[in-house]
């Protein structure tokens, strides 16, 4: 658990980024603006990307692919969970009218339209931290290229 508890701090705070901008978009009512929902891609790419650094900087003889991989999803998931808690409390409790401006022509079409929002946000946020981390451990693992090279012309 030890090993998680960097993660899980770095993801706490990509969570509350993501949080805080969603906040500054309602304060200018563009909360409901889904090209805005783009930078929530951004953000949590420098979470998980700063995640991943710091852990190999911090642990610079035990990283390994793995362990990176494991620093990243951790981070992405952790923010996800968290935001996506965030959101269903925020559309549902503080601003319940958030949902019918978000998409009049969904909310009216479907029954259980909450459920499907809560369930895309999470989805979105999960798969993002997937590719985010499986792209940002190609920067991070180290290469046996060289080591390969040298044993070949001995």
């Amino acid at each position: 658990m030890k090993q998680f508890a960097q993660p899980i701090r770095f993801g706490i705070a990509t969570s509350g980024c993501l949080i805080a901008y969603f906040l500054i978009l309602s304060l200018f009512n563009l909360h409901t603006n889904i090209f805005f929902s783009l930078f929530n891609g951004v953000i949590t790419a420098f979470g998980i990307y700063e995640a991943i650094k710091y852990f190999k900087l911090k642990n610079p003889d035990s990283f390994d692919y793995g362990k990176g991989f494991a620093a990243g999803l951790v981070t992405g998931f952790v923010a996800t969970l968290v935001f996506t808690i965030f959101f269903a409390l925020y559309s549902t409790e503080l601003n319940g009218a958030f949902l019918e401006q978000l998409s009049t022509a969904w909310f009216n079409d479907y029954k259980s339209f909450e459920g499907i929002v809560f369930f895309t946000v999470a989805i979105m946020g999960f798969a993002t931290s997937l590719v985010l981390t499986l792209s940002f451990m190609q920067l991070f693992k180290t290469s046996r290229n060289l080591k390969r090279k040298l044993v070949n012309n001995h």
